[in-house]
């Protein structure tokens, strides 16, 4: 079982409809008492960082999201600006992120080898994974759609899943434990990320 969270930000339907047309059982959760162990949870995210994260707690769904991702281990996919949110902080916000990965998100100029770019990121992408993963199974041509402006640093190089270049390389999916994020949106990415929303369900 998938459960999306609805928490008012992302794009939730179209994750509703990938895996409608998948033939996967899915949720979209709006109440705690939505989200158990067993499910598999996407935290989809659009916007600034304090933002969605004032959000999802004002959700009422916040501390047994967190309980179950610590706790019971529950897989948890974050995109976007759900993928940034579990960091444990953001160069954009004020707000302390959920902290499930040990990093911290900053803007792409912050970067020591940066360069002039045009901000935001946004358009396709190609991604180069960095350590062999289901997440990236059955994806001839990795290629995906960004929109962002802040990008994820992880504290340990190792929880890098993959990389993608503008022009310099940054961190396209992170890993910890059970938590995965993507910087990416996998719901507008066609084939390649239908693929990918696939495989989260069995990973």
């Amino acid at each position: 079982m998938i459960s999306i969270l609805d928490y008012g930000i992302g794009n939730c339907r179209a994750f509703a409809h990938i895996y409608h047309s998948l033939g996967i059982d899915y949720t979209l959760a709006s109440l705690p008492e939505h989200l158990h162990p067993g499910q598999h949870i996407i935290l989809p995210g659009v916007g600034a960082f304090d933002s969605a994260l004032t959000r999802l707690k004002s959700s009422g769904m916040y501390s047994k999201l967190d309980s179950l991702v610590r706790e019971k281990l529950v897989k948890v996919l974050g995109v976007c600006v759900g993928m940034q949110m579990m960091a444990e902080g953001s160069e954009e916000g004020q707000i302390e992120g959920l902290g499930w990965i040990p990093g911290f998100v900053r803007h792409f100029s912050s970067s020591s080898n940066s360069c002039e770019r045009i901000l935001p990121h946004m358009g396709w992408n190609d991604i180069q994974p960095a350590t062999s993963t289901p997440l990236f199974s059955n994806i001839s041509d990795p290629y995906f759609y960004f929109l962002h402006s802040y990008v994820f640093h992880p504290a340990d190089p190792f929880h890098v899943l993959a990389h993608s270049c503008y022009p310099n390389p940054f961190a396209a999916a992170v890993s910890y434990n059970n938590v995965i994020g993507v910087q990416f949106h996998p719901e507008k990415s066609h084939h390649s990320g239908v693929q990918l929303l696939k495989n989260f369900s069995t990973f």
